[in-house]
């Protein structure tokens, strides 16, 4: 069970989160600004904030700055009304993890949540598990049953980041820069090779398979 935390200066749009979260089975708790949001930090264990923007006291910005100058990363989904680019900017340079603006798609919201609570599962742990395969990022292994695979570190990190992102679409580029790094070299033809190498590796694997979109690059699907 997770506990999520809302906060929100209105109390409608409080009660409206609260109901909705905990039919889908959370526990819920609130506050009415990012002070009492701290306040409730401190006496329970939080799993996922989700906060409005404009809230008197301490608003969201200010609550996730301080979050994350204490190292805490705690998943934030930012709700606002504000809709224009520079306040998204804002709230994801402020460190949130995730921004909706209202009106609130309710499926959505829900959709974003068990996303960000995957990751951070994923993130804590620093495993992917998908039916009898785990995929273990300290020891660079692919394990099925009694097999282990270890793989080279290239191959294991664009294995792990297209599977931590399920249905993602990366471009080759994406890919390059976050795992070559920005200044490498390398070309972009290289992931196409690494590719290619954990698909012949990986063939016959039910549990997941890396998918070529056309004209824009690769994603991990999930079969289980």
């Amino acid at each position: 069970m997770f506990n999520i935390l809302v906060a929100d200066d209105d109390k409608h749009t409080r009660l409206l989160l609260k109901t909705l979260l905990e039919a889908d089975r959370y526990t819920v708790f609130t506050a009415p600004d990012g002070v009492e949001a701290l306040n409730v930090m401190d006496r329970e264990h939080i799993d996922l904030v989700v906060l409005d923007v404009m809230m008197p006291g301490m608003d969201g910005y200010e609550f996730t700055k301080r979050l994350r100058m204490g190292n805490n990363n705690l998943p934030v989904l930012m709700i606002s009304a504000r809709q224009l680019p520079d306040d998204r900017h804002k709230g994801f340079i402020a460190g949130t993890d995730d921004y909706m603006t209202k009106p609130i798609d309710e499926v959505e919201l829900l959709l974003r949540i068990k996303a960000l609570l995957r990751r951070a599962k994923i993130a804590s742990e620093r495993k992917i598990v998908i039916g009898d395969v785990v995929i273990d990022y300290d020891g660079l292994t692919v394990s099925k049953g009694s097999v282990t695979q270890e793989l080279p570190q290239k191959e294991f990190l664009l294995l792990y980041k297209l599977l931590s992102y399920p249905g993602k679409i990366f471009t080759r580029i994406q890919l390059l820069e976050e795992i070559w790094g920005a200044n490498s070299e390398t070309g972009w033809e290289t992931v196409t090779v690494h590719v290619g190498r954990l698909r012949r590796r990986f063939e016959g694997w039910e549990e997941f398979e890396i998918v070529s979109v056309r004209g824009l690059g690769y994603k991990a699907v999930k079969k289980l």
